[in-house]
């Protein structure tokens, strides 16, 4: 069987991921973010990363931090909009830039980019933050979520 003109139709590809967030109307603004290590290395899992990351975060007032782990080699965080606004990616920018000022490290590098999604529901909030949680027991890291010490929440959210 042919496939039709319009599965034929060349779509656009993209390198890098799409981002941008649109206000809804009926459900708070929840971005799920993605954030790597400059070529994955493992140095983000430890307690002084912990420690300077919670503190940019709690002081950052444009994206309002909720729960987040940080891995050896990236994080993930949800966040909301705060005031004054700003776009995420600025936001983004604007903490690594921190936190690299911060701790003076030459081999600790960011990604450039990130990965960004819109949580459209409370269930997907759910679903997301319990495959979040439970990144540190599929990488052996510790047996239950509770025992990673690298996670947290600067603000509750909603």
């Amino acid at each position: 069987m042919q496939p039709s003109e319009d599965e034929t139709a060349v779509r656009p590809t993209r390198k890098h991921p799409r981002h941008g967030v649109i206000e809804p109307k009926d459900f708070p603004v929840v971005v799920f973010l993605t954030v790597c290590s400059k070529d994955r290395r493992q140095w983000l899992g430890c307690a002084e990363v912990h420690r300077s990351l919670h503190t940019i975060w709690s002081k950052a007032q444009a994206w309002r931090v909720g729960r987040y782990v940080i891995m050896p080699d990236h994080l993930h965080l949800f966040c909301t909009l705060g005031k004054p606004e700003l776009e995420l990616d600025a936001w983004v920018r604007y903490w690594k830039s921190q936190f690299s000022r911060s701790c003076r490290v030459s081999d600790r590098r960011w990604q450039s980019d990130h990965w960004d999604y819109r949580i459209r529901n409370w269930d997907q909030y759910t679903e997301k933050w319990e495959y979040v949680r439970h990144n540190p027991v599929r990488k052996n890291l510790v047996a239950r979520p509770d025992d990673w010490p690298y996670q947290g929440q600067v603000f509750e959210l909603y």
